[in-house]
């Protein structure tokens, strides 16, 4: 190689340590979510929801159960699959450094990291966690959450889809198993029988809905339900708003008697878009108050464009209800998490001011 250039492909004994000491103290959102996030307040969650009583001696240590919940964080922030987590933590020194793994220490290969996430499930961990750190932000970090009303909304995620013929999709619809997977275990593990196809605005999804309640001010998720993609986002609002709300703010989806009652009794003012129909269009004012409402009601939509985007989370690989509810209360506890990084980077605590005509 000419003298003329740098050299390369000649380690030293410290170089690959240098590097690693580089990657850990640039200032990324990963590593800045590492360091201000205080990670063992989850520790006894976790321990216990992993941590059986031995049946007997011998066997390989399993890995540290923070360490293995980091790495679903990491998983969750890049949408990752299971094996592409185990390769990316291998490949990329900045994913080490969050980790605090060197490369003399083993990564979790996608088979352990499945397995975690599924005693994570069967233990029911993960609404635990994101009660865990939701009562931290407000306890340790003075986030008034709700001061200022809340957002509900709910987003389409996806899921595989199912090629399945007509018949055999009615079969599914009545809660019944096709006689043609009877008896097949491998194929009956590929199939959802429990996501659903709907239609919005003439495009087709499969899968589930995210329903959530969003703090207006923080944009943090408070509280959270998940169902098949074709039920109505109304029939989600009883069980996530309540008194003490103070106000809420929706879309003309919640519209109804049945639900302006329910807030009414709940004492939660609502500010919900009005509909207009072919019979009576809307007014001008409507149309002008709907403007308004809009103005507060649309930040939901940043959470839904975070998971969309950087996290790419509205994207399932699992099947069956239960795995994908699991999947997605973890991808709002992951959100909240990076969310929270942003607020105090950023020092936006307690700090967005209603409009004054929506308040």
């Amino acid at each position: 190689m000419s003298k003329k250039f740098i050299q390369h492909g000649d380690p030293g004994l410290f170089d690959e340590f240098l590097q690693n000491l580089d990657a850990a103290a640039y200032e990324t959102p990963l590593l800045r979510v590492g360091k201000l996030v205080d990670w063992l307040i989850f520790e006894p969650t976790l321990h216990s929801a992993v941590l059986k009583k031995a049946k007997g001696p011998g066997g390989r240590p399993r890995f540290d159960p923070m360490l293995m919940f980091k790495v679903l964080v990491l998983q969750k922030l890049h949408g990752l699959a299971d094996d592409a987590t185990s390769f990316q933590i291998t490949d990329r020194s900045s994913f080490r450094a969050f980790l605090g793994l060197t490369p003399a220490d083993l990564v979790p290969d996608g088979q352990t990291i499945l397995d975690f996430k599924e005693a994570l499930r069967l233990a029911d961990a993960y609404e635990t966690l994101f009660a865990i750190f939701l009562e931290h932000l407000q306890t340790l970090h003075g986030l008034a959450l709700a001061k200022e009303g809340v957002m509900v909304d709910a987003t389409f995620v996806e899921v595989p889809k199912q090629r399945n013929t007509r018949q055999q999709n009615a079969d599914i619809k009545e809660g019944e198993v096709p006689e043609e997977f009877d008896g097949k275990p491998r194929v009956l593990a590929q199939k959802d029988f429990d996501a659903r196809w709907t239609k919005k605005h003439n495009q087709s999804y499969y899968g589930y809905k995210n329903h959530v309640k969003v703090d207006v001010s923080d944009k943090l998720i408070l509280k959270s339900t998940q169902t098949p993609a074709n039920e109505h986002d109304s029939q989600t609002l009883k069980e996530l708003v309540a008194k003490g709300d103070k106000l809420v703010w929706c879309d003309s989806a919640y519209t109804g008697e049945e639900l302006a009652k329910y807030l009414r009794d709940e004492e939660v003012e609502a500010q919900i878009c009005e509909k207009g129909t072919r019979a009576a269009e809307l007014t001008e004012e409507q149309k002008s108050s709907n403007r308004e409402k809009s103005r507060v009601r649309s930040r939901v939509e940043h959470v839904f464009a975070q998971m969309t985007g950087s996290m790419r989370s509205l994207w399932q690989r699992c099947i069956g209800h239960e795995r994908n509810f699991a999947s997605i209360q973890l991808t709002n506890l992951v959100y909240n998490i990076l969310r929270f990084e942003q607020i105090q980077r950023l020092g936006l605590k307690n700090t967005y001011e209603l409009p004054g005509a929506a308040a």
